[in-house]
């Protein structure tokens, strides 16, 4: 079998939920436990993907390709973990934000795919005293600079950047080409609001730029909360770039391209809610533009 990448462009609030937590979010999605980077489990990723090969090539040919309790399947599906992290700008809308460790990460799971893949990690400065910390953003355009106070800026929530020396150009260009490969709108789109940031603002972003949701359950007749009836739900927020792997034979793979190439599937939970809304895509997958639902309800 072959290693074959994998995306996922949420375009819908995702909730892969671990259950009940122990926080003030009633409920957390799910994250890697060692990093705290949220996550779209392998087992979520390939069983949308059997619902939705299922009503395309029956039940047999799906037990075939899926496996069934008694045996296992012909692919596989590994975690697909957060790539880009959509984070609010004050040019450009939002960003497409990442970090180094996340590129390096990554570079590993190419190289399983692609010797000759040779591009280095950008490694932006962390902040100093009153000096703001640098991003990267690729130089030939971007929508992320603004001026304040006679300066040229990124503004991500919060955060002051100054532009890094290096150019992330190279980076944005390979990344968007396996997300749009047909796609020359969203591919610029990605270009010029691609940003990597230091592995530390990464993770106080992964820890305010998730989204957290009221949700309220009334009484039929007086439409009054119900006892109990407030809890609060953490999403992955639109737009959120998420890869991984899939290992499979180059002819299982043809087949798996005819459900996930361009089409929208459903993912993790609060489905009757519109959560869970993404784009599957395996790299060197032809586009089709069609529409299956499957997953978690």
């Amino acid at each position: 079998m072959k290693p074959y990448l994998t995306f996922v462009h949420v375009l819908s609030p995702l909730h892969a939920g671990t259950g009940q937590g122990v926080d003030v979010i009633d409920l957390p999605i799910a994250r890697e436990r060692a990093t705290g980077l949220p996550l779209l489990p392998g087992s979520s990723l390939k069983g949308t993907l059997l619902d939705a090969y299922r009503a395309l090539y029956g039940e047999p040919e799906a037990k075939r390709l899926f496996g069934t309790t008694e045996s296992a399947g012909k692919v596989q599906f590994t975690d697909q973990r957060l790539l880009a992290l959509p984070v609010r700008s004050l040019a450009g809308t939002f960003a497409w934000v990442t970090s180094p460790y996340l590129l390096a990460r990554f570079a590993r799971d190419v190289l399983d795919c692609d010797s000759t893949f040779n591009l280095s990690p950008l490694r932006p400065a962390a902040p100093k005293g009153d000096t703001p910390a640098t991003c990267v953003l690729a130089k030939d355009g971007t929508d992320l600079l603004c001026t304040v106070k006679n300066s040229s800026k990124i503004v991500l929530e919060d955060l002051d950047f100054v532009q890094d020396a290096a150019d992330a150009k190279d980076w944005a260009a390979y990344i968007g080409k396996q997300l749009f490969p047909d796609d020359d709108l969203w591919l610029g789109l990605f270009t010029r609001r691609f940003c990597v940031v230091h592995d530390d603002v990464l993770t106080f972003l992964l820890l305010t730029a998730t989204e957290v949701i009221a949700r309220i359950r009334l009484e039929d007749t007086s439409k009054t909360v119900v006892d109990g009836g407030l809890w609060y739900e953490e999403a992955l927020p639109a737009e959120a770039i998420l890869s991984g792997l899939m290992l499979a034979r180059d002819a299982d793979k043809q087949q798996i391209d005819g459900v996930t190439g361009g089409k929208t599937l459903q993912f993790g939970g609060k489905a009757t809610v519109g959560r869970g809304l993404c784009r599957v895509r395996i790299a060197g997958s032809a586009t089709a533009r069609q529409t299956a639902t499957g997953g978690q309800q």
